[in-house]
């Protein structure tokens, strides 16, 4: 069985490593990871390779930034050939980055069998891109891996078949748990006993001026009491910089490789982000989490998990915070299933379904019988 990795943005190298360690062990089984290149940093993601134990890609489309329509166009146009060239048996496809949708769109179209590593997971909110990306992705994938109760119960309400859904656990938990020893190790010396750590990315918060004002206020007056640490993306910096926002009480920093960011997290007083990844880490770590989102496609992380939905209220963020100071932060468990054995769980699967030499699901396709366009840049 030959089976493709397809990975665009740093949120995919934790997803995409527990699976391709549990099926390196699996007799008949090739890989090939494919990274599209949707978001590159040399210095950072080459890192991520190394902390995550997982080889260079095999592949790299180098298709860099983009509107959505012109990046997934992108991605399509040269993934294609990979495809066409490589016939795997399965493409796997992780999160709800445009990589995610636009490999999924070529595949279906090839008659290649897609699996969707965190399939349903909604928002409920169809003005952000990942929601699209979600939606289209589930509809069309043949096997969806979900991470959670309410993922089940999301794909089930849309009408994908039962057979296709499979709860395995959370495959980002995998990577923090393996990790665990190394995150120890990095803790860091120079900060506070005490910090609160900040993290904003989304177009809503950090590219809307007043929106991005009005948090900055927020953390500025969060600064009175704790100190915060914000390690913060250049266009984050950028736009604070753009708009004559003042950031100086904060402790900015550079963007951090995974296991060190991952330290600060499990160090912190509370986490301020707008991140869905870190809703989850935040949960399984027990440290208390304030979303700066009005919804969120973790809800999980809200109904049994840390973490408390404040969206722009400054005076909701005010309180929650005044909590987690005083003592009262909220107790969250662990989720069922989060215990580090997803990747695993996913192998099974996959190979449960092979006959041989392939997979064999209802009403599979396997014509990639086009005529090869150009190749892509492998390395």
């Amino acid at each position: 069985m030959h089976i493709v990795h397809v990975v665009g943005a740093r949120p995919n190298f934790m997803k995409v490593a527990p699976v391709l360690h549990a099926l390196a062990g699996r007799p008949g089984v090739t890989q090939t990871l494919v990274h599209t290149g949707q978001h590159y940093d040399p210095n950072m993601s080459d890192v991520f390779f190394q902390q995550l134990g997982i080889p260079a890609p095999d592949v790299n489309l180098s298709v860099g930034s983009g509107t959505h329509a012109r990046q997934t166009a992108e991605i399509m146009t040269r993934f294609e050939p990979v495809v066409v060239e490589r016939k795997p048996d399965m493409v796997l496809v992780y999160g709800d980055v445009n990589s995610t949708v636009a490999a999924t769109l070529v595949c279906s179209k090839l008659g290649v069998l897609v699996g969707h590593v965190e399939a349903g997971l909604r928002s409920f909110d169809r003005a952000m891109p990942e929601e699209i990306n979600r939606l289209v992705t589930d509809q069309l994938a043949d096997l969806l891996f979900t991470p959670s109760e309410d993922g089940d119960v999301n794909l089930h309400r849309e009408g994908i078949p039962k057979e296709k859904i499979h709860l395995v656990g959370n495959v980002m938990i995998d990577s923090l748990v393996r990790l665990l020893p190394e995150i120890v190790r990095h803790t860091r010396s120079d900060l506070p006993k005490r910090y609160a750590l900040v993290t904003l990315h989304r177009p809503s918060n950090v590219d809307d001026s007043e929106a991005l004002k009005g948090i900055l206020k927020s953390l500025l007056e969060v600064s009175q009491d704790l100190a915060v640490v914000f390690p913060a993306h250049p266009r984050t910096r950028q736009r604070i910089a753009d708009f004559g926002l003042n950031a100086d009480q904060l402790r900015l920093l550079d963007p951090l490789p995974y296991v060190e960011f991952l330290a600060l997290q499990r160090g912190a007083t509370v986490v301020i982000t707008d991140s869905g990844g870190i809703q989850e880490e935040t949960t399984y770590l027990g440290v208390p989490c304030l979303t700066l989102r009005n919804n969120t496609e973790r809800p999980v992380t809200v109904s049994v998990g840390t973490n408390v939905l404040v969206g722009q209220d400054a005076q909701k963020l005010r309180s929650e915070l005044a909590n987690i100071l005083d003592g009262k932060a909220k107790k969250g468990t662990v989720p069922p299933l989060w215990d580090g054995r997803a990747g695993e769980r996913i192998a099974d699967v996959l190979t449960g379904t092979q006959l041989s030499g392939s997979v064999s699901l209802p009403g599979a396709k396997k014509d990639v019988s086009h005529s090869t366009p150009s190749k892509p840049v492998v390395r």
